[in-house]
């Protein structure tokens, strides 16, 4: 599964971002123009363990996106949709598009693509949720629809009453 920042602004939630996506074995693309630069120390502290564990993509457009991803059924997150995230049936292979902090995904973007733009249900008066908090709802969803298969491990340990056990 891959997440598109487009335009993304701050730091800080671009490296909540990558840590998600390093720990959920999700693939990140970022759109140029950033809001900073990708050596950042707010970036590089949000998601300081994980960056050897991160497929980061850097495009100079949206096109670029596209070109590099065609073929997978793309869904363009924005509170002015109809449907919401939960409406749709996920795939392995989705691509789960954000728009930039203050503005979100351009309109024409969004026109182009009506049908396939989703939404965070949420109170009228509230403009929108953090980016990062934004992309954690959408793609925990579609992680969990399609199963966590890719992320079960088949052993390990689990803690109960301050004693281990293994598990199969």
């Amino acid at each position: 599964m891959h997440i598109v920042l487009v335009e993304p602004e701050i730091p800080g939630n671009t490296g909540n971002i990558s840590r998600l996506c390093a720990a959920e074995h999700l693939v990140l693309h970022l759109v140029e123009p950033l809001g900073f630069s990708i050596d950042d120390k707010h970036l590089k502290r949000a998601g300081l363990d994980y960056w050897d564990l991160l497929e980061v993509h850097v495009h100079p457009d949206f096109d670029s996106v596209k070109r590099m991803l065609a073929g997978h059924h793309f869904y363009y997150n924005t509170t002015k949709a109809i449907k919401t995230y939960s409406d749709i049936s996920y795939t392995e292979d989705d691509v789960l598009v954000f728009g930039k902090e203050t503005k979100g995904l351009p309109e024409e973007l969004l026109l182009e693509h009506e049908e396939d733009c989703i939404r965070i249900p949420m109170i009228e008066e509230a403009r929108s949720l953090n980016l990062s908090n934004a992309v954690a709802i959408v793609a925990m969803e579609a992680l969990r629809q399609t199963g966590f298969h890719h992320l079960l491990k088949k052993s390990g340990r689990l803690f109960k009453g301050g004693s281990s056990h293994e598990y199969v």
